[in-house]
């Protein structure tokens, strides 16, 4: 783990970062003004932006919901998990199953700094966060706090959440294989996967301007999207916009050329 210096080292407020500009997106107060200047310029292109975004996060909430209500699920993988907004996943789940456990993993500092002190743990359960990157799977799967939290015997739920169209190919399936491929029969993968298929024109111009201030990005169609499903038992709906994947009764009604994502869940066999 880095020390609390390295991560202060880390921070570079010259450069917009993807978790800030999300950040500020959808209302919150922990960016800075690279970032709202990256955020502006995003929804010009697209004005839809923080709407797409609230429905990413929507998914995410409906997706534990699931794992944790319907397919007994109690240890949680969180990839990317991004500036803490509530509900968080460990609230999610531990609202169903108090006795969870919730391993965060995201490589920013100021995004540690805000999970150790905001992502506390029920009781019965509990939490930890680790400080990696996608791209170096085996630093997560070897760490102290995986290895602590998480039971290799029993399912577990891989969350990949609002991340994939910041990993490009080649890398892309070959690091999501790395971190199913230890996790048990029965474990399942949500994931959301970023899309140009409904709003071309404007979510293109979203993904330049993301390039543009050094986040270089990748939109994925519907066959590519769903073959990172491989090998997996997709849950109905299988792949689909996020707002249509298994939307409860307070779902709004949202115009599907303002949602730029693909979702889905699925069981390793």
């Amino acid at each position: 783990m880095s020390t609390s210096q390295d991560r202060q080292n880390r921070i570079v407020t010259s450069r917009a970062h993807s978790a800030r500009v999300y950040d500020y997106i959808l209302g919150g107060k922990d960016h800075y003004p690279v970032d709202i200047e990256a955020g502006d310029a995003m929804c010009e292109h697209w004005p839809a932006l923080p709407v797409h975004m609230r429905e990413n996060r929507r998914f995410m909430h409906r997706a534990a919901r699931f794992l944790a209500e319907e397919q007994g699920v109690r240890q949680f993988l969180d990839i990317g998990t991004g500036l803490p907004t509530s509900p968080n996943l460990h609230e999610v789940v531990q609202e169903a199953a108090p006795e969870s456990h919730v391993v965060y993993v995201d490589n920013d500092p100021i995004v540690l700094a805000h999970a150790r002190a905001l992502l506390q743990s029920s009781p019965e359960g509990a939490t930890a966060y680790v400080d990696a990157d996608m791209h170096d799977p085996d630093t997560i799967l070897e760490s102290p706090e995986f290895r602590d939290l998480v039971d290799l015997d029993r399912p577990v739920g891989l969350m990949v959440i609002g991340i994939m169209h910041f990993i490009l190919p080649p890398d892309d399936r070959r690091l999501v294989r790395r971190l199913l491929d230890p996790l048990p029969s029965g474990s399942c993968l949500a994931m959301t996967i970023g899309t140009a298929d409904f709003a071309p024109e404007e979510v293109g111009r979203v993904a330049e301007e993301y390039g543009r201030q050094g986040m270089p990005m990748a939109l994925r169609d519907l066959a590519t999207a769903t073959s990172f499903f491989d090998g997996l038992d997709l849950v109905e709906p299988g792949v689909t916009q996020v707002h249509t994947w298994r939307p409860g009764p307070e779902q709004a009604a949202v115009d599907g050329r303002d949602i730029a994502m693909y979702g889905a869940v699925a069981r390793k066999p």
